[in-house]
């Protein structure tokens, strides 16, 4: 073969052998990539992807100035506010002046709601003003506060009781004649977050029975309790003649009860053993005993002197039990409410202390039986809030204090009413003021705009479709999506076609 030819010829081989070569590499190259993806997919988990942040509001979201759960209110004029100007405000405004002397002398943080700490300022300006015009007292009101009429969600009223402090015949010492225990808080009696020697345990939430220095268990119920569970340990303060009494002071909260040698025990409110509250007027009424229409305390007294067993049997279906403790006042001083200061006859409320703050002005009216069971007294008072109960749950529940003694049991006994609550909201919370510094929101979409998002799914409160334009288009007031990330796709690995070794002949 000449040289010419031979070179030709090798130099063909050789750029064959270098494409083949580049071939089988790549392909190795290629299919170390896929192993590399296909160990990294079933071996580590792919990092996630970060959440797209919230769309920013076209509006500052502000806080409400006043919120109460469950909840309506209506903001009124003065005008608006039935019965308001034939009121004796000065009465009222003393009733306020002894609420803000514990709030004026409070140094730590006020209460996390917002009247918490709103009520100072008014309370600070009432602080000097030595009133004694029913005038003044009114502008004093009418200039510090706004009224805002309130109900439970979805009801137009509130609901009144009424409650008084019973004034019982009793013993120091036990007899054949006074055997009814009233008990002072055992020592065992625990409640978390409560020191045990603390004054004035909550009367809602769970209490427990103490046994050692750990052990934690529900405390007695009234029935147990009326067996003697406690007794002998030397809690008792003193002796009635009746269980009913004893139910029934321990309801009102209070009692003052007299001895046979002149003197007197002031008692309040100190515990209670853990059990909800329940009335037993509605099981009577639940059972056809006594119609709701002529329920009252005096039927259920009435009923139960006339059937002893069945008295027994009633009250231990209120398994709630209260403990009291004695209290310094005179015959001539009103009982303590659970602000500390003694309360008002006539003037002060107790309310849900979830939801409200001593001290609050609540304006109720309507119609009470005050003068008989069948009177339609008119009755429109600014009223205090200065104490709370167990029974006493919602925004617009009140129960009002009438004072001591039978005729103020007798009123307070038939009272179970509907009435108008009007709250008095200190100015700096007035939602109407703050309402009006609240910015305008955007106008709504055009209905272009509108169209290039109609509503995908049907909404609760849709019409029947028969009652629906077929051309009908909602537009969806919410965000625009955002689209979904691009999947990741694992490159699927192709078989390798073997390399055949082909023979060079040499020419």
């Amino acid at each position: 073969m000449a040289p010419e030819a031979r070179i030709k010829v090798f130099l063909k081989t050789s750029a064959t052998a270098l494409c083949a070569g580049a071939v089988a590499l790549s392909s190795f190259s290629l299919g170390a990539e896929a192993a590399r993806r296909h160990y990294r997919s079933h071996h580590h988990h792919l990092p996630e992807l970060p959440a797209a942040p919230p769309r920013a509001l076209p509006y500052p979201q502000l806080p409400l100035p006043l919120e109460i759960p469950g909840a309506q209110y209506l903001p009124l004029a003065w005008a608006d506010v039935k019965g308001w100007g034939d009121d004796n405000h000065l009465a009222a405004y003393k009733t306020f002046r002894a609420s803000c002397r514990p709030i004026n002398a409070q140094t730590g943080a006020p209460e996390p709601k917002a009247l918490g700490a709103s009520l100072g300022e008014p309370c600070r300006v009432a602080k000097s003003l030595e009133l004694t015009d029913d005038a003044r007292a009114k502008t004093f009101f009418e200039e510090n506060f706004a009224p805002l009429r309130i109900s439970r969600l979805g009801e137009p009223d509130g609901f009144v009781t009424g409650y008084y402090e019973p004034v019982l015949e009793g013993s120091r010492t036990q007899t054949d004649v006074y055997n009814v225990p009233v008990y002072r808080r055992p020592s065992n009696l625990f409640v978390r977050g409560y020191k045990q020697d603390s004054v004035s345990l909550p009367n809602k939430g769970p209490v427990y029975r103490k046994i050692g220095r750990r052990k934690l268990v529900p405390y007695y119920d009234r029935a147990e309790i009326e067996d003697g569970k406690i007794a002998g340990r030397g809690l008792e303060i003193a002796w009635l003649k009746d269980p009913t009494d004893l139910l029934f002071a321990q309801i009102q909260g209070s009692a003052r009860i007299k001895f046979d040698d002149g003197g007197t025990v002031r008692l309040n409110y100190d515990a209670y053993n853990g059990y909800p509250y329940t009335a037993v007027g509605r099981i009577l009424i639940e059972r056809g005993i006594i119609p709701k229409e002529e329920m009252s305390m005096q039927k259920i007294r009435e009923w139960m002197a006339q059937t002893p067993d069945g008295a027994k049997e009633l009250r231990r279906q209120n398994r709630s039990y209260i403990f009291f403790r004695e209290v310094n006042l005179s015959d001539k001083e009103e009982a303590v409410g659970a602000q500390g200061i003694p309360l008002t006859a006539g003037r002060s409320i107790a309310v849900d202390k979830s939801l409200h703050v001593y001290g609050t002005p609540f304006f109720i009216e309507g119609e009470l039986p005050i003068d008989s069971e069948r009177a339609k007294t008119p009755f429109h008072r600014l009223m205090i809030a200065q104490d709370t109960g167990s029974a006493i749950i919602g925004p617009a529940r009140a129960d009002l204090y009438f004072g001591a003694g039978q005729d103020a049991g007798r009123v307070s006994g038939r009272l179970r009413h509907a009435m108008h609550f009007v709250m008095l909201v200190p100015k700096s919370l007035d939602p109407t003021t703050r309402g009006a510094r609240l910015p305008v929101p955007d106008p709504r979409p055009s209905e272009k705009i509108a169209k290039l998002f109609p509503q995908t799914e049907p909404a609760k409160d849709k019409p029947p479709a028969e009652l629906q334009s077929k051309s009908e288009t909602v537009a969806v007031a919410g965000p625009v999506p955002l689209p979904v990330p691009r999947p990741v796709i694992e490159p699927v690995q192709e078989p390798r076609r073997p390399v055949k070794n082909r023979s060079h002949r040499q020419q």
